[in-house]
């Protein structure tokens, strides 16, 4: 189980490599009750919680997508029975899934991909948030006094 607060996207990627930038939150799977507090200060476009069920079944995976909304409330399953959820300041995101993914995006006929319920979901931000891919990796500058090839004999 984990909690995401997602700033940026790489949709090269799935699962939680989709959400490249986020802030993530210690979540005790061992508590069966627990309160976290995310900050108000800065808060990210979005986040996202998942929880994997022990032994693992993809119908029963839990997801929840929500956004910071001052003074809005909302108490519910996430997604799947059983995993109750109560948010303060804030709501779902609802209404993303396999269809939020454009028809021509790259990886879309790749199985991991396209039923990744996080990936799904990063597709839905991208169209109705404009959340940016993380920063790529610059590669660094060639020294212009530098040689620009060696030649050993």
């Amino acid at each position: 189980m984990w909690l995401a607060g997602i700033r940026e996207l790489d949709l090269t990627q799935h699962c939680l490599k989709t959400f490249a930038e986020c802030d993530r939150y210690n979540i005790n799977t061992k508590h069966s009750r627990q309160t976290l507090h995310l900050p108000a200060a800065n808060p990210p476009t979005a986040w996202y919680l998942c929880a994997l069920p022990i032994p693992w079944d993809w119908a029963r995976n839990a997801h929840l997508a929500f956004e910071y909304t001052p003074g809005e409330n909302w108490e519910g399953d996430a997604l799947v029975r059983g995993l109750g959820v109560r948010l303060t300041n804030a709501r779902p995101i609802t209404g993303w899934g396999e269809h939020s993914i454009p028809h021509d995006a790259p990886k879309r006929n790749s199985r991991p991909h396209r039923t990744c319920r996080n990936w799904q979901f990063a597709w839905w931000l991208r169209t109705n948030r404009s959340i940016p891919d993380a920063s790529a990796l610059l590669a660094p500058a060639a020294d212009e006094g530098g040689p620009e090839q060696l030649a050993l004999p």
